[in-house]
């Protein structure tokens, strides 16, 4: 039996006949139109003319694809076969075929068993190739990356909930500005031991000896009113580290405002990790989070993105962008990136 004929019209792929029990109704693409026309997107109508399901005009499959003037139009394509073959339905992000678009999605896909007639979304799904730059703050949902050899990798990018039961510190305190770091000599003894700042000199397990406290730690303490020092921490903060130094205090303030005790991640390549339930520091539990503090306007490249999730996954955390000006009391943006296997 023939396929249905389609034509292409403003942009869109109109086919008539028996289209709407064809292709909407059983298999999901498209929109309705009157009667039993429906209107296909072009990614939707390319995947149909190469599965041999659709002909359009005298059209076969490369001169169609090579007519579409769209440069985005084949990585699209690529993440909508992917998703097809795996089994789910998808639609165009755009105006009739779903409502309410959402604004940076190019795909709304639908849970297994659903579709467009009932509007049952898993995800919207943004599509890049590997050299784009995406801005962090423009990501939600669900991301598929096409690389240079047409696979694709999807992650999953919410904004979590930062918030822990960490114990606070509020006894007053004195330390000593070295360099690039202070030294409490004779500290409180829930300093370390409970609200997990700094590190001993001696190793761990002498809480109550002297204590060594990064910039950030310090600068912390002394904005709270708690920590005296010899000189000025966020001046020498700023001497250190520049505009960094600030952005990353920021987020340190944050983490600690929420009862989350923030440490270093450079060992793990990241600007911190986190602690969300310190009772005491023998019973530290296993940090959730990798922190990599950007820049509110911060732009990444998918290869950068994949390779702070890849990190965090290794060590079994997920990674968090913490997008931060300076220390003004401002709220960081938090956007958390994850695997995803659809």
């Amino acid at each position: 039996m023939n396929e249905p004929q389609g034509r292409i019209e403003n942009g869109v792929v109109r086919v008539g006949g028996d289209a709407r029990q064809r292709y909407y109704d059983s298999r999901g693409y498209g929109r309705p139109l009157d009667g039993n026309e429906i209107a296909l997107a072009p990614v939707e109508a390319a995947h149909l003319l190469y599965r041999g399901d659709l002909r359009i005009e005298d059209m076969d499959f490369p001169s169609f694809v090579q007519g579409v003037e769209d440069p985005s139009f084949f990585v699209r394509y690529l993440v909508y076969a992917d998703l097809r073959e795996r089994g789910f339905y998808l639609s165009p992000a755009r105006e009739g075929w779903v409502p309410d678009p959402p604004a940076e999605a190019q795909f709304v896909v639908y849970e297994r068993g659903s579709g467009p007639w009932d509007d049952d979304r898993l995800y919207d799904l943004r599509v890049a190739g590997e050299r784009e730059s995406l801005s962090l703050t423009t990501l939600h949902g669900a991301l598929a990356v096409v690389d240079e050899e047409s696979e694709v990798t999807y992650f999953e990018v919410d904004r979590p909930e930062i918030e822990g039961s960490s114990a606070g510190f509020s006894k007053p305190t004195e330390a000593d500005l070295l360099a690039d770091r202070a030294i409490v000599w004779n500290p409180p003894h829930e300093l370390f031991s409970a609200a997990f700042y700094g590190q001993p000199l001696s190793g761990r397990e002498d809480g109550d000896g002297p204590i060594q406290l990064s910039l950030l730690e310090a600068a912390y303490l002394a904005d709270r009113g708690v920590l005296s020092t010899d000189g000025s921490i966020l001046e020498r903060g700023r001497e250190v580290e520049g505009d960094r130094f600030e952005r990353r205090l920021a987020v340190y303030a944050a983490f600690r405002e929420r009862g989350v005790v923030p440490k270093t991640g450079f060992k793990f390549g990241a600007d911190f990790r986190v602690y969300a339930d310190v009772e005491s520091i023998d019973d530290l539990g296993h940090s959730e989070y990798l922190v990599r503090v950007l820049p509110p306007d911060c732009a990444r490249s998918p290869r950068e993105i994949a390779l702070d999730v890849r990190l965090a996954h290794g060590v079994r955390k997920r990674m968090v962008f913490a997008l931060a000006s300076a220390n003004d009391g401002t709220e960081p943006t938090w956007i958390s990136v994850g695997r995803l296997t659809p």
